[in-house]
């Protein structure tokens, strides 16, 4: 596929700036008329072809299985948030402890792929909320769904809102808020190369927009954020 020059010129004016288009992962109308089959067998047709044009040897014993690893990886892992049958099933239970405060989980471990340059986002993600309709969501499932959004092509600040968004769906509430904590490969391995930088973001609905609420969820996670009242 050749490359549209305009892009590329958009792309050398933008350079490393960090910018986000939407709140959606951007998908095609098509994007799911491949087969998961067919989808790891053009990738790893053009991955090998980024082999051979690097001037790698795919008859290495080491390099030839390469570019169909790197397509299972992408389809079946790193990328496995992009299929729609993979969003995780959510069940509520009845809040029978009538429990009305704050709940938090943090340090939810979070691996994820900057969408400009395909390198990794490590880092940990803390979900908090309050129960709605006296209900309640098993604490594993705010891991799968961290871990469903993170498995796609992101930008740190979509990834934050697209899982408070699912999870306010879910429970049918406003009080969600979260919060991640990341480091990027893209900025301490290439460009700036700052191997020391973390980049936080968060969002806050509902309950979480008092300021004392903020404060107390953040103290919860142990982040030493100034909050401007």
């Amino acid at each position: 596929m050749k490359i549209d020059q305009s892009k590329i010129k958009k792309t050398e004016t933008v350079g490393d700036n960090h910018v986000g288009t939407c709140t959606d992962t951007p998908l095609r109308a098509d994007a799911f008329v491949l087969s998961q089959e067919e989808k790891i067998e053009r990738i790893a047709e053009n991955f090998a072809d980024i082999i051979h044009t690097l001037g790698l040897d795919l008859k290495d014993d080491s390099l030839s299985g390469t570019p169909l690893r790197v397509a299972k990886m992408y389809v079946q892992e790193i990328f496995g948030g992009l299929l729609p049958e993979n969003e995780p099933e959510v069940s509520l239970f009845e809040n029978v402890y009538n429990y009305k405060d704050m709940l938090v989980e943090k340090n939810i471990e979070m691996y994820s792929t900057c969408e400009h340059h395909f390198v990794p986002i490590v880092g940990v993600a803390h979900v908090a909320y309050f129960s709605a309709n006296n209900k309640v969501i098993g604490l594993s499932k705010i891991n799968r769904i961290v871990q469903h959004f993170a498995k796609r092509p992101q930008v740190q600040e979509r990834l934050t809102v697209q899982i408070v968004k699912k999870l306010q769906e879910v429970l049918q509430s406003e009080d969600v808020a979260c919060v991640i904590d990341a480091k990027h490969l893209c900025v301490s391995s290439r460009g700036i190369k700052d191997t020391k930088s973390t980049t936080i973001t968060g969002v806050y609905k509902g309950k979480f927009n008092d300021p004392a609420v903020k404060e107390e969820f953040l103290r919860h996670v142990s982040l030493d954020m100034k909050i401007d009242f």
